[in-house]
């Protein structure tokens, strides 16, 4: 069995990027940049090939990547994602323990105002519970992904036209194809503080976030767009709703699910 990790990065010195997230598998970096170039390099015996592209968008970003994987499996990562000395043979291990499992969730330890999930136990990945997981938890058995055809979105995520949720809406797709999705109590790495803090798309609970989420949740959720909607703003409303009210925010939703 042989393991590739995925890498989205932007402006990142490839060689210096793999030392720094530990990666000790072979790997496919795709940078995002201000030229087009392709280079290769080995790292602790297993080859790295490195893309430069002159583009923006963390989907078609991670959509080169896929199409270039080869790997029985693909891991995707972060550029801000440190990796576990041991990641590949933990991850090996829970895919010879679950034959049956075309993705498998893993713990990435994520800095504490960014956690969204932690995995205390096996389970299955169902409709109700996928939209916590975020892409650098998900490891996939390629040729899974290539039967049901299943991509990253281009309207999602950042440097796109909308502001997240490139994750949430791959997942969706995986489920909809009939892939079969588990989540694992496994921890392979962690997550660094991002330089200063920021973010590659979040600028605040602002009109954009709420209209893009709007989008986001059409296409997540089709018909029961608006009472999940609600349901999201309620639960959320003491962080997020301080500046712009649940009303305002619902219906700056309800314009972008129009919009969808």
């Amino acid at each position: 069995m042989k393991l590739q990790v995925l890498v989205a990065c932007v402006q990142e010195n490839e060689i210096t990027l793999a030392e720094h997230m530990n990666i000790s598998t072979e790997a496919i970096i795709c940078n995002q940049c201000q030229e087009y170039s392709y280079k290769e390099f080995v790292r602790r015996g297993r080859q790295i090939r490195a893309f430069s592209f002159d583009e923006r968008g963390v989907g078609k970003n991670r959509n080169n990547a896929l199409m270039r994987a080869e790997a029985e499996f693909v891991l995707f990562g972060d550029e801000d994602i440190i990796y576990n000395d041991d990641y590949e043979a933990r991850i090996l291990g829970e895919f010879g323990k679950n034959p049956q499992a075309d993705i498998l969730m893993f713990n990435v330890m994520a800095v504490e105002n960014r956690r969204t999930y932690e995995n205390v136990r096996h389970k299955r990945v169902r409709w109700y519970n996928y939209g916590r997981y975020p892409t650098y938890a998900m490891c996939a058995r390629l040729e899974s992904l290539r039967k049901a055809n299943v991509w990253f979105s281009l309207l999602f995520g950042g440097g796109a036209k909308y502001s997240n949720g490139e994750d949430s809406l791959f997942i969706h797709d995986c489920l909809k194809k009939g892939l079969k999705i588990y989540a694992a109590p496994v921890v392979i790495g962690h997550e660094k503080e991002r330089r200063g803090g920021e973010s590659t798309w979040f600028t605040g609970y602002n009109e954009k976030f709420f209209y893009d989420r709007g989008v986001l949740y059409h296409y997540l959720y089709g018909v029961m767009q608006r009472p999940f909607a609600l349901r999201f703003l309620l639960l959320k409303r003491k962080m997020m709703c301080t500046e712009i009210s649940v009303r305002e925010a619902y219906s700056l939703m309800v314009q972008g699910m129009k919009e969808a």
